[in-house]
């Protein structure tokens, strides 16, 4: 075999057989057959192969062996053919085992050696996906959940539960890494659904932490990591969640933690605000005076269309619609957004009218929208180019009031001409 560029004969046991080059760093399957590192962790990982190359054996064990015989004599090799321009390879740093984490996870237990542990394993789970994979399949999301509860259970058996002493807020840093380390372990749903009962009410815990947790940082991990589980969560875990949950979301969106929280926040609450049952929890939490809040300040896009998705959820309840008649300033900014920010939300918006109109529309509040030139702007909606369902919900909340609203002075001539007969 020949290096076209140097003219230099190498050994062919010196090329990986997937990429033909020389190996800088062999390594030897389950099969026996070695390669270098980098190319059979793209076609085992990367391309999600299951099979060995050569042999076309499926691999049931992706532990990768260093050949380091080999690699020594591609060493030398290299080394003796400097004069030709052959660079020789740096011995390569050891990749993380299996071995050294579950040793890592085992240590995390221990006190005395907790910290130091927990900041090894996150240095390892930002290196790489693989490591995360090798962390998850050493059952490492268990093992980290663990300490979260155990803090936890500390803090609600404290004389002053609810309040961290000096000793708690040590433990408190522990529970942080630990909590950082679980969410970029960026768990599979298999994984996110084991968390669920292997460590009692991991939910529980992790509101606690969204509450409680001196660091924003953890309280933003906390949601994020919820938003994961629950997006795979069985529909009894969803209803089943408590009031208390929904106050604590409510105070993430109030504090305005990130941007990467408050979003979280929004899909979490999109997520499980289809159950009615909830729609009541989040609106007797305050959740739409929030949003409504968020809206009349907000100037992303993004951000407005899901808190419009969320107020169009919560107004589908009683409760909701109540809320959001409560506020000065709801009706008129839920009409305002409508072609302002996506076709979505457009869509939305008149969605939230409407159930205002048909479920709450007593004379008052019929009389408000009047007033604040939300009749004008659905009279709008029936002229400009939109969804054929934003049409409709308009055309029918006009048709449902009529006789109040059709000849009123409020209406812009040019827009009454359009009333829907």
């Amino acid at each position: 075999m020949t290096d076209l560029e140097n003219d230099v004969e190498v050994p062919r046991f010196f090329l990986c057989p997937i990429s033909l080059e020389i190996m800088k760093d062999p390594v030897t399957l389950s099969t026996g057959i070695t390669y270098d590192r980098d190319s059979i962790e793209k076609w085992l990982f990367s391309q999600k192969n299951d099979v060995c190359p050569v042999t076309k054996q499926v691999v049931v064990d992706i532990e990768l062996t260093p050949n380091h015989t080999l690699r020594r004599l591609i060493q030398s090799w290299c080394t003796i053919n400097a004069s030709s321009g052959i660079e020789r390879f740096p011995t390569p740093r050891l990749p993380i085992s299996r071995t050294e984490i579950v040793k890592l996870l085992k240590d995390s237990k221990s006190p005395q050696l907790q910290m130091k542990s927990l900041k090894r394993l996150k240095t390892i789970v930002m290196e790489n996906g693989k490591n995360r994979r090798l962390m998850q399949s050493a059952g490492a999301a268990d093992y980290l959940a663990s300490i979260l509860v155990n803090v936890d259970n500390h803090t609600m058996s404290s004389p002053q539960a609810g309040e961290f002493s000096d000793d708690d807020e040590f433990v408190s840093t522990e529970a942080d890494e630990a909590l950082s380390i679980l969410y970029h372990l960026q768990l599979s749903p298999t994984g996110l659904k084991s968390l669920y009962g292997k460590t009692g009410d991991f939910v529980e815990t992790l509101t606690r932490v969204m509450e409680r947790a001196a660091s924003f940082k953890s309280r933003a991990y906390a949601v994020m990591l919820l938003k994961a589980m629950l997006d795979v969560a069985e529909p009894m875990q969803v209803t089943s969640l408590n009031p208390r949950f929904f106050m604590v979301l409510v105070q993430i969106l109030v504090d305005e933690i990130s941007r990467k929280a408050t979003k979280a926040t929004l899909k979490l609450l999109i997520n499980v605000c289809p159950w009615g049952r909830n729609r009541m929890k989040a609106a007797e939490a305050g959740a739409v005076q929030v949003l409504i809040d968020i809206l009349l300040d907000c100037t992303e896009n993004r951000v407005s269309e899901m808190v419009i998705v969320v107020l169009d959820q919560l107004c589908q309840c009683a409760e909701g619609r109540s809320e959001l008649l409560k506020h000065g300033g709801g009706l008129a900014v839920v009409s305002k957004k409508i072609f302002r920010v996506s076709s979505v939300a457009s869509e939305r918006a008149v969605s939230i009218l409407h159930s205002v109109a048909k479920f709450s529309g007593n004379r008052s509040v019929l009389r408000e929208m009047l007033q604040l030139g939300v009749v004008g702007k659905l009279c709008l909606v029936l002229q400009v180019d939109c969804g054929r369902k934003t049409k409709e919900s308009a055309s029918e909340i006009l048709k449902m009031h009529s006789r109040v609203w059709k000849n009123s002075f409020c209406i812009p001539y040019n827009l009454s001409v359009s009333y829907p007969s």
